[in-house]
């Protein structure tokens, strides 16, 4: 059974871990970097990217976070965590973990319809997905090797690239773990790999 952490420092954590836990698996709330070693993927919730990264600077999890990528653990940003994965920051000189090939613009959506939710066409879902942004970014450019997943008013608001997964609305608001379910199959696809190495 795949084990996926929660980065519990600030932010949309419970709702993730209950969606997790409807998925029967094992959710883990990360707060120590050490923790890292224990799940098979990670997720990066919404909330507040400045705030969230300065909590990863002052408990020491930015490197421990580039490592888990590294070793080609999978990580899913969602809205938040869209910012932090992101190699460019529109009107920024400065990224966060900069793992995904995108430019992302942050609150994107402006503040008239700072929160709203709409039927969104996924790739690898058969059905639209209701998804709710919420101060949303979206991506503005995305690199050569990612693949757009889906599309709101022409903006790219859900992407992967290798073992990075990102959406700029919430799917932990909602009942539908379909897009959760995208995530877990990206962390069972690595394992497998991991499998035939060892």
């Amino acid at each position: 059974m795949e084990i996926i952490g929660v980065l519990g420092l600030q932010g949309a954590v419970s709702e993730h871990v209950k969606q997790i836990k409807a998925l029967g698996l094992e959710a883990v709330v990360i707060k120590k970097p050490e923790q890292l070693e224990q799940i098979d993927g990670l997720i990066l919730p919404g909330g507040e990217s400045t705030t969230m990264r300065k909590l990863i600077d002052r408990y020491d999890f930015f490197d421990p976070l580039k490592e888990f990528y590294k070793a080609g653990k999978v990580i899913f940003g969602t809205c938040a965590g869209m910012v932090l994965v992101a190699k460019e920051l529109a009107g920024s000189e400065e990224s966060h973990l900069g793992i995904i090939d995108i430019s992302v613009k942050r609150n994107a959506f402006g503040r008239q319809i700072a929160s709203f939710e709409v039927d969104l066409d996924i790739t690898g879902l058969e059905d639209p997905f209701k998804a709710v942004f919420i101060r949303a970014p979206y991506i503005e450019s995305a690199g050569q090797n990612v693949e757009v997943l889906a599309k709101y008013d022409g903006k790219i608001v859900a992407a992967r690239e290798g073992n990075v997964l990102t959406c700029a609305f919430h799917p932990e608001l909602t009942a539908d773990t379909r897009f959760l379910q995208l995530f877990v199959e990206m962390v069972e696809e690595q394992k497998q790999k991991e499998g035939k190495v060892s």
